[in-house]
């Protein structure tokens, strides 16, 4: 068993219960809940079959969390799904998780944070778009420098340490949570809206078309419900891993869920379902029909400020996962380089920042549709590994409801992928063809390092 101050992959345990639920909280909290419940009701048309299925997304996600729990005990390395799967099955299955996870799984919602923050921060300052250097198209240029610069001032934070990272991290996720709670309070303290906006819009029809739009919703939902493992991937640095782990997931989880229903009910007792229908923005319409428009501004910067904190948690989770894989000898060695002094693996954090960067010339919906099916795939696979390692004995935690709750997320991800597929094909085919692309990127790493030290193979 690994040290309680060092873990047997070089970085230190120094993490206990309250900053690791604070990156769950943080992971899962972010662009997902601000801009998609417009983009659902354009689709859904009614607003109870959209709060039901943020319901059940996350009925799934706690699933999720509960059965990580028990593999995070039992194998508590940095890498998340990674480590699991390259243990419970075969190097490459790990290997190829950690390769989508490198494409789309971190950098991706990086690069979607980062545009989410600048799609709320400049209506606040109009003059911010407006600096007379890049002709016609200078407002969406200057959209995603902003963004840039976020991402490399995160990216750099995140290179001073683990602890520092943690103590911004902590403070960040904190505002948030603060944030939304007000928020919520306030607009229903504030009487202005209507909870008949539940029972307006149109009839949903749950036939062969609508379980597919049923399933590309969830597809979306889930997105925003990711990072209900988000601990799972710094398992190394978890001071009483087969303790703080499982509670860091079940608790975050948790709160997110409360936080995600308040937060839809927000919308829905502000805006009318036909109102809502395609508004990316809805957090900054729904408070200027209770508040005014004056407070929109308000409201536009604090969402954006918030959006910080999970833009910093997907930088602190997945430089741990490239880490992992170097060490494994399945990845550019540099990433493994873990600073003399900061004790993180810097090199990792700027590549991540690099890759994050070059994904911001995409738009937000192409980037959040492609991360929807890839990272569906490979929870999947973790978690019906829950059975293999109760039947080996490996893990010191026993998750409550098994077997059911891991059948019921296995079955639910399934079905959503199935649906999503149907739906919405071409970006499900991208993300399958990366999965793909990672077989042969998997076979030169292992050619490359074949002469040296063992492979991952």
């Amino acid at each position: 068993m690994a040290s309680e101050t060092k873990s047997a992959q070089g970085l230190e345990r120094r993490l206990g219960l309250f900053p690791l639920t604070n990156i769950v909280v943080a992971n899962m909290v972010g662009a997902g809940i601000f801009t998609t419940s417009g983009l659902l009701m354009k689709d859904l048309g009614n607003p109870l079959v959209m709060l039901g299925l943020w319901i059940l997304g996350g009925a799934v996600a706690l699933c999720g969390a509960l059965s990580y729990g028990e593999l995070g005990a039992a194998i508590p390395h940095a890498g998340g799904e990674y480590i699991f799967l390259s243990k419970l099955y075969h190097p490459i299955v790990g290997f190829l998780s950690g390769w989508v996870s490198f494409f789309v799984g971190f950098s991706a919602p990086i690069a979607a944070s980062a545009i989410g923050f600048s799609e709320y921060f400049t209506p606040a300052f109009p003059g911010l778009l407006h600096l007379g250097i890049f002709g016609n198209a200078e407002a969406e240029i200057l959209k995603k420098i902003y963004a840039c610069l976020i991402v490399i001032t995160f990216t750099l934070i995140h290179m001073r340490g683990i602890e520092f990272g943690s103590k911004v991290q902590n403070l960040l996720t904190v505002l948030k949570v603060g944030l939304i709670v007000g928020l919520v309070a306030a607009a229903f303290f504030s009487g202005k809206g209507t909870m008949a906006h539940l029972f307006q819009g149109t009839s949903y029809k749950f036939d062969f078309g609508g379980w597919k739009t049923a399933g590309l919703s969830l597809m979306w939902i889930m997105f925003a419900y990711s990072g209900w493992n988000a601990s799972a991937y710094i398992g190394s640095e978890v001071k009483n891993p087969s303790r703080n782990l499982p509670r860091s997931l079940i608790l975050g989880t948790g709160i997110v869920i409360l936080l995600y229903m308040g937060l839809n009910l927000f919308y829905i007792y502000a805006v009318a379902p036909a109102d809502m229908s395609g508004v990316i923005s809805i957090g900054r319409l729904a408070a200027g029909n209770l508040f005014g428009k004056s407070f929109e501004n308000v409201l536009s910067i604090l969402i954006s400020f918030a959006l910080f904190s999970s833009l910093s948690a997907f930088i602190i989770l997945g430089p741990r996962v490239y880490y992992s894989m170097a060490k494994d000898k399945c990845f550019f060695k540099f990433a493994s380089d873990v600073h003399p002094v900061h004790k993180v693996p810097a090199k990792s954090v700027l590549l991540q920042g690099l890759i994050a960067v070059v994904i911001l010339i995409f738009r937000l919906d192409q980037i959040l549709t492609f991360m929807g099916f890839s990272l569906g795939i490979f929870p999947i696979l973790a978690v019906i590994g829950v059975f293999k390692v109760r039947r080996s004995g490996m893990s010191p935690y026993k998750m409550p409801g098994y077997p059911v709750v891991p059948i019921i997320y296995i079955l639910a991800a399934i079905m959503i992928l199935i649906l999503g597929f149907l739906r919405s094909p071409g970006p499900s085919s991208i993300a399958i063809l990366t999965v793909v692309v990672g077989v042969p990127a998997y076979f030169l790493f292992k050619k490359r390092y074949e002469k040296g030290e063992k492979t991952c193979a």
